[in-house]
């Protein structure tokens, strides 16, 4: 989600039972959402005091300029200036872009962000392209039946596709 609509998330918006975040207020004449998260970001989230509806409170314009100076100077200690290319909206395409090629579905991505027309979602289309170009779409594929055989295929970078009968089929780019 964008930053700002991060910024209005309220308590009352947080599933911690179902591990899921409702985003009712998007920007941007966005669809409202709702995002599965995992277990780690709801632990950290059900830590934070709740002394407010909000659960970030402040101005997100202060939080920006934080985030500004703490980029300066890692991208400074780094001798990386492209860091400091990176911003809140960065991670947003990230996300979008690695959906796209992580699953080939637009209307997936489409919905993931928000948007109202597929047009929006065209610039992740020519990332994913760009930076995932191979000579062929080739994958190895594995099957798994436990819980430890999954864990392995994960472990070293096979991706979940499907459950065909008592199997959960994976797959990793060759």
């Amino acid at each position: 989600m964008r930053a700002g609509e991060a910024w209005s998330i309220k308590w009352i918006d947080i599933d911690f039972a179902n591990n899921t975040v409702r985003l009712n207020k998007p920007e941007k004449n966005s669809n409202a959402r709702i995002f599965k998260v995992s277990n780690k970001l709801i632990t950290i989230l059900d830590q934070l005091p709740k002394k407010t509806e909000k659960v970030f409170n402040g101005r997100l314009n202060s939080c920006g300029v934080t985030f500004m100076k703490l980029r300066k100077r890692l991208a400074h200690k780094l001798d990386n200036p492209r860091l400091l290319e990176i911003s809140f909206h960065t991670f947003r395409h990230w996300k979008a872009t690695m959906e796209y090629h992580k699953t080939k579905d637009i209307l997936h991505v489409k919905q993931l962000l928000g948007h109202r027309k597929i047009d929006s979602i065209m610039i992740y289309i020519n990332l994913e392209s760009v930076l995932f170009y191979t000579q062929n779409n080739e994958f190895h594929v594995k099957t798994a039946e436990t819980q430890a055989e999954i864990e392995g295929l994960l472990e070293v970078g096979f991706e979940y596709v499907t459950e065909m009968e008592d199997y959960k089929l994976f797959r990793k780019r060759k």
